[in-house]
Protein backbone atom coordinates (compact mmCIF):
# COMPACT_ATOMS: atom_id res chain seq x y z
CA UNK A 1 0.00 0.00 0.00
CA UNK A 2 1.60 3.71 -0.77
CA UNK A 3 1.54 5.08 2.88
CA UNK A 4 0.74 8.64 1.19
CA UNK A 5 -2.43 7.63 0.39
CA UNK A 6 -4.97 7.83 2.59
CA UNK A 7 -7.30 4.76 4.42
CA UNK A 8 -10.81 4.63 3.91
CA UNK A 9 -13.70 3.28 4.34
CA UNK A 10 -14.75 1.97 1.10
CA UNK A 11 -18.48 -0.04 2.33
CA UNK A 12 -21.20 -0.94 4.52
CA UNK A 13 -22.25 -4.41 4.25
CA UNK A 14 -25.59 -5.22 6.21
CA UNK A 15 -27.24 -8.74 6.57
CA UNK A 16 -29.95 -9.69 7.82
CA UNK A 17 -28.95 -12.52 10.07
CA UNK A 18 -31.63 -14.87 12.32
CA UNK A 19 -31.37 -18.07 14.65
CA UNK A 20 -34.48 -20.03 14.98
CA UNK A 21 -34.27 -20.10 18.88
CA UNK A 22 -38.18 -19.79 19.23
CA UNK A 23 -38.11 -23.73 18.01
CA UNK A 24 -36.83 -24.89 21.57
CA UNK A 25 -38.52 -21.50 23.36
CA UNK A 26 -34.95 -20.37 24.06
CA UNK A 27 -35.67 -16.62 24.97
CA UNK A 28 -39.08 -16.72 25.88
CA UNK A 29 -40.77 -14.49 28.59
CA UNK A 30 -44.27 -12.60 29.32
CA UNK A 31 -44.04 -10.37 26.22
CA UNK A 32 -42.32 -12.37 23.81
CA UNK A 33 -42.97 -15.63 23.93
CA UNK A 34 -41.68 -16.95 20.23
CA UNK A 35 -38.47 -14.94 20.04
CA UNK A 36 -35.95 -15.98 17.15
CA UNK A 37 -33.08 -14.29 18.44
CA UNK A 38 -31.52 -12.35 15.09
CA UNK A 39 -28.93 -9.34 14.41
CA UNK A 40 -28.83 -6.65 11.88
CA UNK A 41 -25.17 -6.78 11.11
CA UNK A 42 -23.06 -4.61 9.87
CA UNK A 43 -19.38 -4.52 8.39
CA UNK A 44 -16.87 -1.51 7.58
CA UNK A 45 -15.05 -2.27 4.76
CA UNK A 46 -11.16 -0.44 4.24
CA UNK A 47 -9.05 -0.07 2.01
CA UNK A 48 -5.88 -0.01 4.67
CA UNK A 49 -4.28 -3.20 4.34
CA UNK A 50 -4.22 -6.53 6.19
CA UNK A 51 -7.76 -7.20 6.25
CA UNK A 52 -8.65 -4.51 8.51
CA UNK A 53 -12.59 -4.26 9.02
CA UNK A 54 -15.18 -2.83 12.09
CA UNK A 55 -18.51 -5.11 12.57
CA UNK A 56 -21.23 -4.42 14.36
CA UNK A 57 -24.57 -5.19 15.02
CA UNK A 58 -27.60 -4.48 16.73
CA UNK A 59 -30.13 -7.24 18.41
CA UNK A 60 -33.83 -7.79 17.38
CA UNK A 61 -36.23 -10.77 17.98
CA UNK A 62 -36.64 -12.00 14.43
CA UNK A 63 -40.03 -10.25 12.06
CA UNK A 64 -38.39 -6.59 11.53
CA UNK A 65 -35.04 -7.36 11.60
CA UNK A 66 -34.94 -6.42 7.88
CA UNK A 67 -36.43 -3.57 9.12
CA UNK A 68 -33.44 -2.51 11.27
CA UNK A 69 -31.12 -3.38 8.43
CA UNK A 70 -33.10 -1.09 5.96
CA UNK A 71 -32.20 1.64 8.94
CA UNK A 72 -28.43 0.41 9.01
CA UNK A 73 -28.06 1.06 4.80
CA UNK A 74 -29.59 4.33 5.17
CA UNK A 75 -26.53 5.62 7.18
CA UNK A 76 -24.07 4.35 4.41
CA UNK A 77 -23.63 7.32 2.89
CA UNK A 78 -22.47 9.18 5.90
CA UNK A 79 -19.93 6.27 6.70
CA UNK A 80 -18.34 5.46 3.28
CA UNK A 81 -14.96 7.53 2.33
CA UNK A 82 -14.31 8.56 6.11
CA UNK A 83 -10.68 8.89 6.69
CA UNK A 84 -9.92 5.62 8.25
CA UNK A 85 -7.35 7.43 10.50
CA UNK A 86 -9.82 10.54 11.43
CA UNK A 87 -11.91 7.75 12.78
CA UNK A 88 -9.42 6.30 14.77
CA UNK A 89 -8.38 9.87 16.31
CA UNK A 90 -12.14 10.35 17.20
CA UNK A 91 -14.67 7.43 16.95
CA UNK A 92 -17.28 9.56 18.85
CA UNK A 93 -16.66 12.08 14.97
CA UNK A 94 -19.11 9.21 13.35
CA UNK A 95 -21.40 9.10 16.83
CA UNK A 96 -21.80 13.00 16.26
CA UNK A 97 -22.18 12.88 12.64
CA UNK A 98 -25.28 10.30 12.56
CA UNK A 99 -27.29 11.81 15.72
CA UNK A 100 -26.77 15.23 14.37
CA UNK A 101 -28.21 14.67 10.77
CA UNK A 102 -30.93 17.25 10.32
CA UNK A 103 -33.17 15.05 8.48
CA UNK A 104 -32.63 11.83 10.49
CA UNK A 105 -33.36 13.22 13.56
CA UNK A 106 -37.10 13.19 12.78
CA UNK A 107 -37.35 9.85 12.76
CA UNK A 108 -35.91 9.81 16.51
CA UNK A 109 -34.69 12.29 17.75
CA UNK A 110 -32.45 9.45 19.61
CA UNK A 111 -34.66 6.54 20.01
CA UNK A 112 -36.45 3.50 18.08
CA UNK A 113 -35.09 1.80 14.65
CA UNK A 114 -32.37 5.37 13.53
CA UNK A 115 -31.09 5.12 16.93
CA UNK A 116 -29.93 1.38 17.19
CA UNK A 117 -29.02 1.35 13.25
CA UNK A 118 -26.58 4.03 14.53
CA UNK A 119 -25.59 2.13 17.86
CA UNK A 120 -24.69 -0.53 15.16
CA UNK A 121 -22.42 1.41 13.01
CA UNK A 122 -20.72 3.00 15.93
CA UNK A 123 -19.94 0.10 17.43
CA UNK A 124 -18.79 -1.23 14.28
CA UNK A 125 -16.33 1.71 14.33
CA UNK A 126 -15.38 0.86 17.90
CA UNK A 127 -14.50 -2.96 16.63
CA UNK A 128 -12.29 -0.95 13.58
CA UNK A 129 -10.38 1.48 16.04
CA UNK A 130 -9.40 -1.33 18.80
CA UNK A 131 -8.49 -3.85 15.85
CA UNK A 132 -6.06 -1.03 14.73
CA UNK A 133 -4.54 -0.48 18.00
CA UNK A 134 -4.00 -4.18 19.01
CA UNK A 135 -5.79 -3.95 22.25
CA UNK A 136 -9.82 -4.88 22.69
CA UNK A 137 -12.22 -2.46 23.71
CA UNK A 138 -11.92 -2.61 27.48
CA UNK A 139 -8.41 -2.12 27.67
CA UNK A 140 -8.53 0.58 24.96
CA UNK A 141 -11.21 2.32 26.82
CA UNK A 142 -9.08 1.89 30.13
CA UNK A 143 -5.96 3.22 28.84
CA UNK A 144 -7.05 6.34 27.40
CA UNK A 145 -6.82 9.93 28.77
CA UNK A 146 -9.87 10.97 30.84
CA UNK A 147 -10.10 14.30 28.63
CA UNK A 148 -9.65 12.07 25.29
CA UNK A 149 -12.59 10.03 26.86
CA UNK A 150 -14.82 12.77 27.82
CA UNK A 151 -14.68 14.39 24.20
CA UNK A 152 -16.40 10.87 23.37
CA UNK A 153 -19.39 11.82 25.08
CA UNK A 154 -22.39 13.47 23.97
CA UNK A 155 -23.45 16.10 26.91
CA UNK A 156 -26.53 17.40 25.40
CA UNK A 157 -29.64 17.03 27.56
CA UNK A 158 -27.47 15.58 30.10
CA UNK A 159 -25.20 18.77 31.70
CA UNK A 160 -27.79 19.65 34.33
CA UNK A 161 -27.30 15.89 35.90
CA UNK A 162 -22.79 15.68 34.47
CA UNK A 163 -21.15 18.15 33.33
CA UNK A 164 -18.01 17.42 31.01
CA UNK A 165 -16.03 18.50 34.21
CA UNK A 166 -17.28 16.01 36.74
CA UNK A 167 -16.72 13.31 33.75
CA UNK A 168 -13.09 14.01 33.70
CA UNK A 169 -13.31 13.82 37.45
CA UNK A 170 -14.59 10.32 37.54
CA UNK A 171 -12.33 9.19 35.04
CA UNK A 172 -9.14 10.35 36.51
CA UNK A 173 -10.22 9.27 39.55
CA UNK A 174 -10.84 6.02 38.42
CA UNK A 175 -7.21 6.03 37.16
CA UNK A 176 -5.65 5.50 40.57
CA UNK A 177 -5.49 1.90 41.12
CA UNK A 178 -6.55 0.91 37.62
CA UNK A 179 -3.27 -1.26 37.08
CA UNK A 180 -3.69 -3.68 39.87
CA UNK A 181 -7.69 -4.16 39.14
CA UNK A 182 -6.57 -4.79 35.52
CA UNK A 183 -4.16 -7.20 36.79
CA UNK A 184 -7.13 -9.02 39.20
CA UNK A 185 -9.69 -8.90 35.88
CA UNK A 186 -7.20 -10.78 33.88
CA UNK A 187 -6.70 -13.48 36.93
CA UNK A 188 -9.94 -13.92 38.26
CA UNK A 189 -12.73 -12.23 35.06
CA UNK A 190 -15.49 -9.79 36.07
CA UNK A 191 -18.88 -12.28 37.91
CA UNK A 192 -21.52 -13.04 35.70
CA UNK A 193 -25.37 -14.49 36.76
CA UNK A 194 -27.20 -16.64 34.13
CA UNK A 195 -30.41 -16.34 32.83
CA UNK A 196 -30.43 -19.87 31.28
CA UNK A 197 -32.75 -21.61 33.73
CA UNK A 198 -35.17 -19.34 33.73
CA UNK A 199 -37.22 -18.61 30.22
CA UNK A 200 -40.70 -19.15 30.86
CA UNK A 201 -41.46 -21.62 28.46
CA UNK A 202 -39.07 -24.35 30.19
CA UNK A 203 -41.09 -26.99 32.23
CA UNK A 204 -40.70 -26.74 36.08
CA UNK A 205 -38.58 -29.87 35.74
CA UNK A 206 -36.15 -28.38 33.24
CA UNK A 207 -35.49 -25.24 35.39
CA UNK A 208 -35.11 -27.05 38.54
CA UNK A 209 -31.72 -28.94 36.93
CA UNK A 210 -31.45 -26.23 34.85
CA UNK A 211 -30.66 -23.84 38.39
CA UNK A 212 -28.93 -26.36 39.93
CA UNK A 213 -26.38 -26.54 37.42
CA UNK A 214 -25.84 -23.25 37.35
CA UNK A 215 -24.64 -23.61 41.15
CA UNK A 216 -22.51 -26.10 40.76
CA UNK A 217 -20.75 -24.46 37.91
CA UNK A 218 -20.28 -21.29 40.16
CA UNK A 219 -23.00 -18.89 39.43
CA UNK A 220 -24.10 -16.89 42.61
CA UNK A 221 -27.19 -15.75 40.70
CA UNK A 222 -30.13 -17.03 38.84
CA UNK A 223 -32.89 -14.99 37.06
CA UNK A 224 -36.44 -16.51 36.46
CA UNK A 225 -38.71 -14.84 33.74
CA UNK A 226 -42.60 -13.85 35.16
CA UNK A 227 -45.59 -11.87 34.17
CA UNK A 228 -47.99 -14.52 32.20
CA UNK A 229 -49.44 -16.00 35.94
CA UNK A 230 -48.96 -15.56 39.38
CA UNK A 231 -49.57 -18.93 40.22
CA UNK A 232 -47.31 -20.47 37.81
CA UNK A 233 -44.50 -17.17 39.07
CA UNK A 234 -45.08 -18.57 42.67
CA UNK A 235 -44.63 -22.23 41.91
CA UNK A 236 -41.70 -21.63 39.62
CA UNK A 237 -40.04 -19.44 42.12
CA UNK A 238 -40.35 -21.76 45.20
CA UNK A 239 -39.70 -24.81 43.07
CA UNK A 240 -36.05 -22.44 41.84
CA UNK A 241 -35.62 -20.99 45.80
CA UNK A 242 -35.53 -25.12 46.94
CA UNK A 243 -33.30 -25.95 44.16
CA UNK A 244 -30.37 -23.27 44.80
CA UNK A 245 -30.63 -22.91 48.12
CA UNK A 246 -31.48 -19.54 50.42
CA UNK A 247 -27.66 -18.05 49.68
CA UNK A 248 -28.19 -17.78 45.80
CA UNK A 249 -30.11 -14.19 44.39
CA UNK A 250 -32.96 -15.21 42.01
CA UNK A 251 -33.69 -12.04 40.31
CA UNK A 252 -36.81 -12.06 38.63
CA UNK A 253 -38.00 -10.12 35.23
CA UNK A 254 -41.41 -9.35 33.62
CA UNK A 255 -40.47 -7.62 30.41
CA UNK A 256 -42.88 -4.85 30.77
CA UNK A 257 -45.83 -6.97 31.60
CA UNK A 258 -47.38 -5.13 34.33
CA UNK A 259 -49.05 -1.69 35.30
CA UNK A 260 -47.67 0.08 38.09
CA UNK A 261 -50.14 -1.28 40.89
CA UNK A 262 -50.07 -4.53 39.20
CA UNK A 263 -46.21 -4.72 39.31
CA UNK A 264 -46.11 -3.74 43.10
CA UNK A 265 -48.76 -6.31 43.89
CA UNK A 266 -47.31 -9.15 41.69
CA UNK A 267 -43.81 -8.60 43.06
CA UNK A 268 -44.95 -8.66 46.47
CA UNK A 269 -47.05 -12.30 45.94
CA UNK A 270 -43.40 -13.61 45.39
CA UNK A 271 -41.99 -12.18 48.16
CA UNK A 272 -41.78 -15.75 50.19
CA UNK A 273 -38.85 -16.75 47.69
CA UNK A 274 -37.37 -13.65 48.60
CA UNK A 275 -36.39 -12.45 44.68
CA UNK A 276 -33.25 -9.49 44.64
CA UNK A 277 -34.26 -7.64 42.35
CA UNK A 278 -37.18 -7.29 39.55
CA UNK A 279 -36.52 -5.85 36.40
CA UNK A 280 -38.63 -4.03 33.65
CA UNK A 281 -41.91 -4.39 36.00
CA UNK A 282 -43.30 -1.76 33.70
CA UNK A 283 -43.09 0.58 30.58
CA UNK A 284 -39.12 1.47 30.47
CA UNK A 285 -40.33 5.03 29.89
CA UNK A 286 -42.24 5.52 32.78
CA UNK A 287 -39.89 7.44 35.10
CA UNK A 288 -42.66 7.88 37.78
CA UNK A 289 -43.72 5.01 37.63
CA UNK A 290 -40.22 2.70 38.29
CA UNK A 291 -40.26 5.15 41.10
CA UNK A 292 -43.96 4.18 42.63
CA UNK A 293 -43.08 0.48 42.04
CA UNK A 294 -39.38 0.99 43.96
CA UNK A 295 -41.36 2.44 46.75
CA UNK A 296 -43.88 -0.26 47.11
CA UNK A 297 -41.57 -3.47 46.77
CA UNK A 298 -38.76 -2.39 48.61
CA UNK A 299 -36.58 -4.12 50.21
CA UNK A 300 -37.18 -6.05 46.58
CA UNK A 301 -34.69 -4.08 44.33
CA UNK A 302 -35.47 -2.27 41.03
CA UNK A 303 -33.69 -2.80 37.72
CA UNK A 304 -34.19 -1.58 34.28
CA UNK A 305 -32.48 -0.55 31.32
CA UNK A 306 -32.43 -2.81 28.19
CA UNK A 307 -34.98 -0.52 26.65
CA UNK A 308 -34.15 2.41 27.60
CA UNK A 309 -33.71 4.38 24.41
CA UNK A 310 -31.41 6.44 25.24
CA UNK A 311 -28.52 8.56 27.62
CA UNK A 312 -31.53 11.25 28.89
CA UNK A 313 -33.99 8.74 30.19
CA UNK A 314 -31.10 7.04 32.81
CA UNK A 315 -30.35 10.38 33.66
CA UNK A 316 -34.19 10.88 34.58
CA UNK A 317 -33.84 7.23 36.05
CA UNK A 318 -31.46 7.94 38.41
CA UNK A 319 -32.35 11.58 39.07
CA UNK A 320 -35.74 10.29 40.09
CA UNK A 321 -34.46 7.75 42.25
CA UNK A 322 -36.87 5.17 40.32
CA UNK A 323 -33.64 2.56 40.06
CA UNK A 324 -31.83 0.20 42.38
CA UNK A 325 -29.74 -1.72 39.27
CA UNK A 326 -28.88 0.21 36.17
CA UNK A 327 -29.25 -2.58 33.07
CA UNK A 328 -26.67 -1.20 30.12
CA UNK A 329 -27.42 -2.63 26.36
CA UNK A 330 -24.26 -2.62 24.32
CA UNK A 331 -27.23 -2.44 20.96
CA UNK A 332 -30.08 -0.66 22.31
CA UNK A 333 -28.58 3.09 22.54
CA UNK A 334 -26.08 4.89 20.06
CA UNK A 335 -23.27 2.21 20.60
CA UNK A 336 -20.42 2.76 23.01
CA UNK A 337 -20.30 6.65 22.56
CA UNK A 338 -23.42 6.97 24.61
CA UNK A 339 -22.77 3.94 26.74
CA UNK A 340 -19.98 5.95 28.01
CA UNK A 341 -22.56 8.65 28.78
CA UNK A 342 -24.72 6.13 30.75
CA UNK A 343 -21.43 5.02 32.96
CA UNK A 344 -20.68 8.16 33.98
CA UNK A 345 -24.08 8.86 35.37
CA UNK A 346 -24.22 5.69 36.94
CA UNK A 347 -20.66 6.35 38.88
CA UNK A 348 -21.60 9.48 39.80
CA UNK A 349 -25.34 8.14 41.19
CA UNK A 350 -23.65 5.64 42.86
CA UNK A 351 -25.80 3.04 41.04
CA UNK A 352 -24.30 -0.28 40.46
CA UNK A 353 -24.63 -1.22 36.72
CA UNK A 354 -25.87 -5.13 35.93
CA UNK A 355 -25.77 -5.27 32.08
CA UNK A 356 -28.76 -7.28 30.08
CA UNK A 357 -26.73 -9.27 27.89
CA UNK A 358 -28.97 -11.69 26.17
CA UNK A 359 -29.78 -12.11 22.53
CA UNK A 360 -27.21 -12.63 19.75
CA UNK A 361 -23.77 -11.35 20.79
CA UNK A 362 -24.86 -9.15 23.39
CA UNK A 363 -22.82 -10.98 25.85
CA UNK A 364 -19.71 -10.40 23.70
CA UNK A 365 -20.11 -6.70 23.48
CA UNK A 366 -20.96 -5.49 26.61
CA UNK A 367 -18.60 -7.52 29.02
CA UNK A 368 -15.81 -4.72 27.17
CA UNK A 369 -18.02 -1.57 28.64
CA UNK A 370 -18.75 -3.83 32.20
CA UNK A 371 -14.68 -4.54 32.42
CA UNK A 372 -13.39 -0.82 31.59
CA UNK A 373 -15.86 0.33 34.15
CA UNK A 374 -14.50 -1.88 36.80
CA UNK A 375 -10.97 -0.84 35.92
CA UNK A 376 -11.11 2.79 35.25
CA UNK A 377 -14.36 3.94 36.19
CA UNK A 378 -16.38 2.65 38.68
CA UNK A 379 -13.30 0.57 40.73
CA UNK A 380 -15.50 -2.14 42.08
CA UNK A 381 -17.52 -5.33 41.22
CA UNK A 382 -19.68 -5.05 44.42
CA UNK A 383 -23.03 -5.97 44.21
CA UNK A 384 -21.88 -5.75 40.25
CA UNK A 385 -22.59 -8.49 37.82
CA UNK A 386 -22.96 -9.29 34.10
CA UNK A 387 -26.12 -11.24 32.52
CA UNK A 388 -25.27 -14.63 30.58
CA UNK A 389 -27.21 -16.72 28.56
CA UNK A 390 -25.74 -19.88 27.30
CA UNK A 391 -26.47 -19.98 23.55
CA UNK A 392 -25.04 -18.71 20.07
CA UNK A 393 -21.41 -17.80 21.38
CA UNK A 394 -20.09 -20.70 18.90
CA UNK A 395 -21.06 -17.78 15.89
CA UNK A 396 -18.31 -15.61 16.76
CA UNK A 397 -14.77 -15.34 16.39
CA UNK A 398 -14.08 -14.22 19.96
CA UNK A 399 -16.84 -15.99 21.87
CA UNK A 400 -17.66 -15.48 25.47
CA UNK A 401 -15.66 -18.11 27.99
CA UNK A 402 -17.41 -17.92 31.71
CA UNK A 403 -15.44 -19.91 34.21
CA UNK A 404 -16.90 -20.37 37.82
CA UNK A 405 -19.63 -17.78 37.40
CA UNK A 406 -16.73 -15.29 35.68
CA UNK A 407 -17.08 -13.49 32.34
CA UNK A 408 -13.11 -14.10 31.18
CA UNK A 409 -11.36 -10.90 30.31
CA UNK A 410 -11.06 -11.12 26.17
CA UNK A 411 -7.69 -10.38 24.93
CA UNK A 412 -8.36 -10.38 21.34
CA UNK A 413 -7.94 -7.12 19.42
CA UNK A 414 -11.51 -5.57 18.49
CA UNK A 415 -14.91 -5.38 19.96
CA UNK A 416 -15.92 -9.41 19.57
CA UNK A 417 -18.38 -8.41 17.54
CA UNK A 418 -17.34 -10.56 14.00
CA UNK A 419 -19.23 -13.59 13.44
CA UNK A 420 -17.47 -16.41 11.28
CA UNK A 421 -18.05 -15.88 7.60
CA UNK A 422 -19.90 -19.56 7.71
CA UNK A 423 -22.48 -18.69 10.26
CA UNK A 424 -22.97 -15.67 8.13
CA UNK A 425 -24.16 -17.84 5.16
CA UNK A 426 -25.76 -20.19 7.15
CA UNK A 427 -28.36 -18.00 9.14
CA UNK A 428 -28.76 -15.08 6.29
CA UNK A 429 -32.39 -14.18 6.21
CA UNK A 430 -34.09 -15.62 4.16
CA UNK A 431 -31.31 -17.08 1.73
CA UNK A 432 -28.61 -18.50 3.93
CA UNK A 433 -28.19 -22.29 3.60
CA UNK A 434 -30.05 -22.90 6.98
CA UNK A 435 -33.54 -20.45 6.03
CA UNK A 436 -33.70 -21.50 2.63
CA UNK A 437 -33.70 -25.33 3.40
CA UNK A 438 -35.97 -24.46 5.78
CA UNK A 439 -38.58 -22.68 3.68
CA UNK A 440 -38.36 -25.23 1.20
CA UNK A 441 -39.02 -27.58 3.57
CA UNK A 442 -42.13 -25.81 4.69
CA UNK A 443 -42.90 -25.32 0.87
CA UNK A 444 -43.03 -28.63 0.35
CA UNK A 445 -45.35 -29.54 3.57
CA UNK A 446 -47.83 -27.14 2.27
CA UNK A 447 -47.88 -28.63 -1.59
CA UNK A 448 -48.61 -31.70 0.28
CA UNK A 449 -51.70 -30.56 2.29
CA UNK A 450 -52.91 -28.89 -0.84
CA UNK A 451 -52.53 -32.15 -2.54
CA UNK A 452 -54.38 -34.37 0.56
CA UNK A 453 -57.04 -31.60 0.80
CA UNK A 454 -58.21 -32.30 -2.90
Amino acid sequence: MNSSRTARITEVDVIDIRFPTSRELDGSDAMNPDPDYSAAYVVLRTDAGNGLEGHGFTFTIGRGNEVQAAAIAALRGHVVGLSVDAVCADPGSVSRALNGDSQLRWLGPEKGVMHMAIGAVVNAVWDLVAKRAGRPVWELLAEAEPEWLADQVDFRYIEDALSREEAVALLRKGKDGAAERKTRLLAHGYPAYTTSPGWLGYSDEKLVRLARQAVADGFTQIKLKVGADLSDDIRRLRAARAAVGPDIRIAVDANQRWNVAEAVEWTNALSDSTPYWIEEPTSPDDILGHAAVRKGVTPVKVATGEHVQNRIVFKQLLQAGAIDVLQIDAARVGGVNENLAILLLAAKYGVPVCPHAGGVGLCELVRHLSMFDYVALSGTTEDRVIEYVDHLHEHFKDPVVVAGGHYTAPTVPGFSSEMHPASIDAYRYPDGAFWAADLAGLTEVTEEKKRTNR
